[in-house]
């Protein structure tokens, strides 16, 4: 069970006073770091003008991120359940402010991608407390409606994003677009600092799992680079020195009596293995629709970035409208119900976008990303609600963490697939008028691929076990 620590006021009305002030610090950050997230997406395209990088140099400013996010969400999810959730996501907050005010200052690539490193470290501190202090604070009758309430925010951040990011680039320049969210976390820091009593943590305190950190970091980082030096012979060489480096993590992870990742529960727990792979599945072929969108529209389509964000707004209006309700939906009804027709109105969406080319209508478009956003929003929350309540409250730090840390594999491994499109088909080559084709060819494929992942995601959904005990 997740302890808080005493304090001397314990009346009834002062927790549920506390529990108000923490959601809306919860809720604050689910919507700013999206924010930022979906305006620097629509940034690419300027990025690349004014930095001068190349198709797969560009598709590593928002793959590092992800890279970072992913090694160190599993670090900061086992940290938090001894040094405390809150703790840990109020120095991430911190440190989001540093980053990002650096991302925005940067002058050549290699200062972006390292403030976009940074960036991934501090958002990989958030990530992994974030939804441990819904599961440790709120009880398990109102979880899902938290949880739905958490995700609806963050499609509001990721709905803002597109047009706010859009505006302030035609208007101020790229850098702008990393500053969006600064004063927000500024608030959240003053509200968790001064304002949020207690703290949220396990009752056991374990042994860091130094080797096993190291050994996730070392895979993730072999595999990234390995696909994005693909189709040369160093490429595979060094996905296999990956998946070697995988293997002997998982070895050592099943073995060690304190790992940093509780590769346990995915042996042990059926609802909370096949919804965690349904949850890699669907984020693997889904993620990188922003970023693809983006350098479509801006560049077959020739949108301004303040249009294209008008269109990207679209499919997270959509997502956030609905989550709530999917969210509610979740705590009477089973989550394979909900989330299988959330992957299949969601496949019917990217088997649409698979099939842009520079005369497509924005109607069309539109249509599309109407689709992926519903289809999605229905698979989501459910999804969350049934990872969370499959394990103990004692364990809640570590299966957030596994579910930020699935969530961010599948985020990686759409965009590593967009980058690997982009290695085929453009190379080292810019994005410019004479490479559209290539680049259109390269959109078609990543999306085509997202079709091939929703279609096991869906076999899995339907074959997951229940969640709420038969009435």
């Amino acid at each position: 069970m997740s302890v808080s620590d005493p304090h001397p006021d314990t009346t009834a009305e002062s927790a549920a006073a506390r529990q108000r002030v923490l959601l809306w610090m919860i809720l604050l950050n689910a919507f700013a770091t999206p924010l930022m997230l979906s305006s620097a997406n629509v940034a690419l395209p300027s990025i690349a003008d004014d930095l001068s990088l190349d198709a797969v140099t560009l598709a590593w400013v928002p793959m590092v991120y992800l890279m970072a996010s992913t090694i160190f969400v599993l670090i900061f999810g086992r940290v938090a359940d001894t040094a405390g959730r809150k703790r840990i996501f109020l120095i991430g907050t911190a440190a989001v402010i540093v980053s990002s005010v650096y991302a925005a200052f940067s002058v050549n690539s290699a200062m972006l991608l390292s403030a976009r490193f940074a960036q991934g470290v501090s958002a990989a501190m958030l990530y992994a407390t974030q939804m441990a202090l819904v599961t440790s604070a709120f009880p398990a009758k109102v979880r899902g409606k938290m949880i739905g309430l958490v995700v609806s925010c963050i499609y509001v951040g990721l709905s803002a994003g597109p047009l706010l990011g859009g505006f302030v680039i035609d208007e101020l320049g790229w850098r702008a677009a990393f500053l969006l969210q600064v004063p927000l976390a500024l608030v959240v820091l003053m509200l968790g600092v001064f304002k949020v009593e207690g703290e949220w943590r396990g009752r056991t305190r374990v042994p860091f799992d130094m080797p096993g950190a190291i050994g996730w970091g070392i895979s993730i980082v072999l595999f990234c680079v390995g696909v994005s030096r693909l189709p040369d012979t160093s490429g595979l060489l060094i996905l296999g020195a990956s998946a070697v480096s995988i293997t002997l993590f998982l070895r050592h992870a099943r073995r060690s009596a304190h790992p940093i990742w509780d590769v346990n529960l995915f042996f042990n727990n059926r609802v909370f293995t096949v919804s965690s792979l349904v949850s890699l599945l669907m984020y693997s072929a889904t993620y990188a629709i922003v970023v693809l969108m983006s350098l479509y529209l801006q560049t077959l389509q020739g949108l301004s970035a303040t249009n294209a964000g008008m269109v990207l707004m679209i499919q997270p209006v959509i997502m956030a409208s609905l989550a709530p309700v999917s969210g509610r939906l979740s705590d009477r009804v089973e989550p394979r119900i909900l989330a299988t027709a959330g992957i299949t109105i969601t496949t019917i969406g990217l088997l649409m976008l698979s099939r842009l080319d520079a005369d497509t209508s924005l109607l069309y478009v539109i249509g599309s990303l109407v689709m992926t956003g519903s289809g999605f929003s229905l698979f989501s929350p459910p999804n969350v609600n049934a990872i969370m309540g499959s394990v103990s409250d004692e364990h809640a730090g570590s299966a957030s963490g596994a579910v930020a840390t699935t969530r961010l594999i599948g985020q990686l491994n759409s965009m590593v697939l967009v980058t690997l499109a982009l290695a085929l088909m453009m190379g080292n080559t810019p994005i410019s008028p004479e490479t559209y084709p290539e680049l259109a060819r390269a959109v078609e494929l990543s999306f085509g691929i997202g079709v091939a992942l929703c279609v096991p995601a869906i076999v899995l959904s339907l074959l997951r076990g229940r969640v709420h005990p038969q009435r």
